[in-house]
């Protein structure tokens, strides 16, 4: 269901069980949590491989750099357009090359692993343990000290350089294989070689020189009091881009920031990525950033100042000579649930598995005692029987749900049992116990864990807005929120948007950052479901901040699943790659797989699940949609010529019909089978509803925009369509939507017009 690597315990500074005896419980509103764990469970693991003035602030996990955090022998680092890694030797750099690897599964996976690296180190001294030393939002610094002496290394997404600082004496760089210098246009800063088919660039400070030693060995003299140097890939071997690096190679990172804006009356959002730069000499002529797909696809401000591309992962990186650029992206709305369906030929088998469901709704809710991850699951999916429940006149019904909803939920948020949430004041992040899929020991998946919680909670406080006041149960919530999603940089009580990775616009699911391909992220739409949950958070306590960041997270995921696991314009998936659709996102590599099955419905499955009235996005290119649900049957075939069966053959039927009914709705209808699987997120109550719906109302219509933050439009084949909006607030709303249609929304209410 969710990302997961298994332990690698030599890599770790080790979490050992707690020894604590008696946990330590503290009241917050009607809920608790504990200070320590309870007596048997694993404490958090401590990022102790930071330097003394990162220490004080909570620690970075989820990220692409957390690797070097958490590991004595940090994994590469998958920086795009470079990797680098630093080891007990130096800083190892290199612009890696794709490799296509054949699977059992008769498919490839895509890697551009970091491979016969480059090794800059200081000549004077041995480098010491590697630590994290700075964060900004893209970029980090990397300190190898030991004793009074270091080497730091500044790295930021996108950038083609690393940029290197060292306290005394000379550089030394080693090469893979033998390396051709090349020409730099008679400037002697510069080292230009040819390695291995590939161009790089060592720009040195004035006055200092490079001597070769040996084919594969060179050092550069550095002046005293000038131990700086830069070290790029190139995108040529030209001389006019050595020249043109030349300019920016002494723009020393010193920070990098993201910040975002929405704009309610025109439903965009417009995100801004600056980096701030110091010059280690001559004038200031600022950074080369590398925009990746989604920053610079229909671009306008920044398609005609691009430059050189490079070949990466992400599709095409390109150039841009500029400390800072704006993308903007239009926020598609969504409403927390969809307005009841007209009596038709299927009403008859709504009404049946409205009553099953309801009869079966403590089971379906989950066991109790599981883990966070599959008990807020859980709430999720008997809220949204509910929402069915409720839109089809049965308030009475609705009643029964909320109530067995809020009381499950407030048995955790009580913290009885063995069934609680921990706050590590230490190290800045909360912990849920039973542990399931290393959210403890690996600090994995907090994002759809949380996620899953904050969207129940605030699903209830629709209808139930005391339950969530900070002094009932409220505060809980905000600690989860708060865990994932907190804006603050720099903050001893929890890191900045623990998860989210502003620069490549997506989230990452591995809390330590191991695996040889870097980070990762499986369920891109657990992640939008997160978002959907601070959205809904934010709108019911009137938080504009939050719903703000919500609506940033949930557009910009969004666009990053389009282009990154989708690839719906068609320009990031390298050829060779023989699915349509990524399952398993890297720092280095995409695959068609999931962490614990190779069935090829769970495959595809995983990245559309929970498929709510929040997953219109979904369908942003209806003919993918097709695409990829026609797709099935020969890859269940392949995996069947394997030997293998999909057990139950229909599994996550109800997924796929209302995926498919995203982009066909007779289709979807028609495949939807009442007596088949159905995923464990979802009923057979909510699949029916959603398809009847988008046989009444139509497929998703992008075109139209709303000035309010909960709204969807659904257009028919004729031309008919559906306006629907939510409001959450205390005051009567009214919507004006773009192209020219208003509906006034009562407080508290769902509103729809045609």
């Amino acid at each position: 269901m969710t990302a997961r690597i298994k332990p690698l315990i030599a890599f770790l500074i080790a979490a050992p069980l707690a020894l604590a005896a008696f946990a330590q419980p503290v009241k917050l509103g009607a809920g608790t949590y504990f200070a320590t764990p309870k007596s048997g469970d694993r404490l958090i693991p401590k990022a102790a491989l930071r330097t003394d003035a990162l220490l004080p602030t909570a620690a970075q996990s989820a990220q692409w750099y957390s690797t070097v955090l958490y590991n004595p022998k940090p994994e590469a680092l998958f920086v795009q357009p470079i990797t680098v890694r630093p080891t007990a030797q130096g800083l190892e750099f290199v612009y890696p090359t794709k490799e296509v690897v054949p699977t059992e599964r008769r498919d490839t996976v895509i890697q551009y692993p970091h491979r016969k690296p480059l090794l800059i180190s200081p000549v004077a001294f041995e480098v010491g343990q590697s630590k994290i030393a700075k964060v900004g939002d893209w970029s980090v610094d990397i300190s190898m000290a030991r004793g009074a002496d270091d080497m730091v290394a500044t790295v930021a997404h996108g950038s083609p350089f690393a940029q290197v600082q060292i306290s005394r004496g000379d550089v030394r760089l080693r090469l893979p294989s033998a390396g051709e210098r090349f020409d730099t246009g008679g400037d002697a800063r510069v080292l230009a070689l040819r390695v291995g088919g590939k161009a790089y660039a060592l720009f040195g400070p004035t006055g200092g020189s490079w001597e070769q030693v040996s084919p594969t060995e060179w050092t550069g003299r550095l002046p005293a009091g000038k131990g700086y140097v830069a070290i790029a890939a190139l995108p040529d071997d030209k001389t006019e881009t050595v020249a043109q690096f030349s300019r920016h190679a002494y723009a020393f990172i010193q920070g990098t920031r993201v910040d975002w804006a929405y704009d309610a009356a025109r439903s965009q959002v417009q995100t801004t990525f600056s980096a701030s730069t110091k010059s280690m000499e001559g004038p200031d002529n600022g950074p080369l950033l590398g925009l990746y797909p989604h920053h610079w696809f229909n671009n306008a401000s920044v398609q005609p100042r691009l430059g050189a591309a490079y070949d990466t992962i992400r599709g095409q990186i390109k150039l841009l000579a500029a400390s800072q650029f704006t993308t903007t992206a239009t926020y598609q709305g969504f409403v927390p649930y969809w307005p009841g369906v007209a009596e038709g030929p299927r009403s008859a088998d709504l009404r049946d598995v409205m009553k099953a469901d309801q009869r079966n709704a403590r089971r379906m809710m989950l066991e109790e005692g599981k883990g966070p991850y599959w008990q807020g699951k859980g709430l999720q999916r008997i809220l949204k029987v509910m929402d069915v429940v409720e839109q089809q006149g049965d308030l009475e019904g609705r009643d029964r749900l909320l109530a067995l909803v809020k009381g499950r939920a407030e048995q955790w948020l009580k913290g009885e049992g063995n069934t609680y949430f921990h706050l590590d004041k230490d190290q800045g992040t909360v912990a849920s116990y039973p542990e399931e899929f290393f959210t403890v020991e690996q600090l994995n998946d907090h994002h759809f864990t949380y996620g899953y919680w904050i969207r129940a909670a605030a699903e209830i406080a629709l209808r139930d807005p005391a339950w969530a006041a900070k002094e009932q149960w409220g505060g809980m919530i905000d600690l989860l929120v708060a865990d994932i999603a907190t804006t603050q940089r720099g903050s001893p009580e929890f890191p900045f948007l623990r998860n989210f990775d502003p620069y490549e616009g997506h989230s990452w699911a591995s809390g330590i950052g191991m695996g040889e391909m870097g980070n990762n992220q499986e369920s891109s739409s657990e992640a939008i479901n997160a978002w959907v949950g601070l959205i809904l958070w934010g709108e019911v306590h009137g938080n504009k901040a939050l719903r703000d960041l919500g609506v940033y997270l949930y557009t910009t995921e969004a666009n990053a699943i389009n282009q990154y696991w989708f690839d719906i314009h068609r320009i990031v998936l390298a050829p060779e790659y023989k699915n349509i659709e990524v399952s398993m996102l890297f720092g280095g590599q995409y695959a068609h797989n999931t962490w614990w099955i190779d069935d090829p419905r769970q495959i595809k499955g995983i990245n559309l699940l929970p498929i709510t009235t929040a997953s219109n996005y979904l369908a942003t290119d209806p003919e993918f949609v097709r695409r990829n649900v026609a797709s099935l049957k020969p890859e269940i075939a392949i995996f069947e010529a394997r030997g293998k069966r999909v057990n139950p053959p229909d599994i996550w039927q109800d997924l796929f019909a209302k995926y498919l009914g995203l982009a066909d709705p007779a289709a979807g209808l028609a495949s939807w089978n009442r007596w088949g699987s159905f995923e464990l997120g979802d009923t057979r109550s909510h699949a029916l509803h959603y398809l009847l719906s988008l046989q009444e109302m139509g497929t998703p219509d992008f075109s139209v925009t709303a000035n309010t933050v909960l709204y969807s439009v659904f257009k028919q084949a004729d031309g008919r369509k559906t306006y629907l909006a939510y409001n959450a607030g205390k005051a009567p709303l009214d919507v004006t939507f773009s192209d020219g249609k208003t509906l006034s929304v009562a407080p508290g209410k769902l509103a729809r017009a045609r």
